[in-house]
């Protein structure tokens, strides 16, 4: 049984990998930073929102979280970060559990992760409208979520929501993508999940796949109703889990959006690694006893989602991700998850864009035809990349990149013009 969870946790999860305390300097220039005091729960800065009931927060941590000191002086067992100061390495390995200190954290290293030698940092545009947002939804969940604009006095072509995938946030990597994609015209959306990122909740934790989906299409509910959105198409890009968190939304509510993007998506586990019944059956017994239980050794995939070195390395510096063992409860809502998504794939119905490394060893990309050919829509394109790995957003060289941000841009345009008839 435990043999099969391993290989089963190898195929679904969107790696983050643990630091590697052999790194090298990641940082182009010598940065020795101080992390700035860390705001207690009552010393945070506000500003007013453009709508009743939504909080923007330039800096924030909210005692809802039960986030004690206590529990802030729990260490993780991260390893080193090179090129950064003790204070930021100290911060670093503390419990990220609660949301008040990932928020903390994420913040002590902005100017970090904005100076490391990655593409998405380097050559984003600088002339993208951003916006941070804390929202309290109606199940009493603090979500994060946050939007780029295209530079001001450009209409928006079209509104894009993103999810992201395993243990992931919107705020590192995804930052490069969205500016690239808001240059290009578009209004760019993404939230933290809860248990995820900077929204409230208990690190790593999904209680419900449904109820985690369930979130999603109630604060994408809210957003659509900006004023700037009035009248525009809107469609999903979700990678790695995110995809299976994307054709639950679609599927749930198939007359929301005008079209699926799927990067390396997580919508079937292959049939000689999923648990036979009655092993799933026992998981889902025990989830209920200890559902917040860290049972499953994590495997490093970083080698295998990567496959440019360099930029494996630099995913280190995502320090608010969770790396830890996977939960429980998390794991079997998974599994139930990619079951529920293969029984309906016909029934995905909207316009739809597949991209997949041809070498990616942590989802499938057979299992990404398997869906373009169940798929009921006429209008369906898959695009594999040769020799590409899981992470072809983020992982490989400089000019992949490029291209397949190019290909979602691409897709988005054709499908996005005010002169295309509904």
């Amino acid at each position: 049984m435990a043999t099969s969870l391993l290989r089963l946790q190898y195929i679904f999860l969107n790696p983050h990998p643990a630091p590697n305390p052999t790194r090298q300097s990641l940082i182009r220039r010598s940065l020795s930073l101080s992390p700035p005091p860390p705001p207690s729960p009552s010393t945070v800065t506000w500003r007013p929102a453009r709508r009743s009931g939504v909080i923007v927060a330039n800096v924030t941590a909210t005692s809802r979280d039960g986030d004690s000191k206590k529990k802030e002086k729990k260490k993780s067992k991260k390893g080193k970060l090179e090129g950064v100061s003790e204070e930021l390495n100290l911060l670093a390995a503390m419990s990220l559990d609660w949301a008040p200190t990932r928020r903390r954290v994420r913040t002590a290293f902005l100017e970090v992760q904005g100076n490391l030698d990655h593409v998405l940092f380097k050559m984003a545009p600088k002339d993208i409208q951003m916006e941070e947002t804390y929202e309290t939804n109606s199940k009493g969940v603090e979500i994060f979520w946050k939007s780029w604009l295209p530079p001001a006095g450009t209409s928006p072509k079209a509104a894009l929501f993103f999810c992201h995938g395993y243990g992931d946030t919107c705020t590192f990597f995804f930052e490069g993508i969205a500016k690239r994609i808001a240059h290009a015209g578009y209004a760019v959306y993404a939230m933290d999940y809860p248990g995820f990122g900077l929204s409230y909740g208990l690190h790593g934790y999904i209680p419900s796949f449904d109820g985690m989906v369930d979130h999603v299409i109630e604060q994408y509910n809210r957003i659509k109703g900006r004023k700037e959105l009035q009248g525009l198409r809107h469609f999903l890009l979700g990678q790695s889990m995110g995809g299976a968190v994307a054709l639950k939304v679609h599927l749930k509510k198939p007359a929301d959006w005008d079209g699926v993007v799927l990067v390396a998506p997580m919508c079937k586990i292959a049939e000689e690694v999923t648990p036979p019944a009655l092993v799933l059956k026992g998981l889902s017994f025990l989830s209920v006893l200890m559902p917040k239980a860290k049972l499953f050794p994590q495997k490093d995939l970083g080698d295998l989602a990567f496959r440019d070195p360099n930029k494996r390395k630099i995913a280190e510096f995502n320090v608010i991700s969770y790396s830890d063992q996977m939960r429980l409860r998390t794991a079997v809502e998974i599994v139930k998850a990619t079951q529920d998504i293969e029984s309906k794939l016909e029934k995905v119905s909207s316009p739809l864009l597949i991209l997949h490394g041809a070498a990616d060893k942590v989802t499938d990309p057979h299992v990404s035809q398997y869906l373009y050919d169940k798929a009921s829509t006429n209008d369906k394109t898959f695009k594999l990349y040769d020799g590409g790995y899981h992470s072809i957003l983020e992982g490989e060289p400089d000019d992949r990149i490029s291209a397949v941000i190019g290909d979602i841009i691409s897709w988005l345009d054709s499908r996005s013009s005010a002169n295309l008839e509904d």
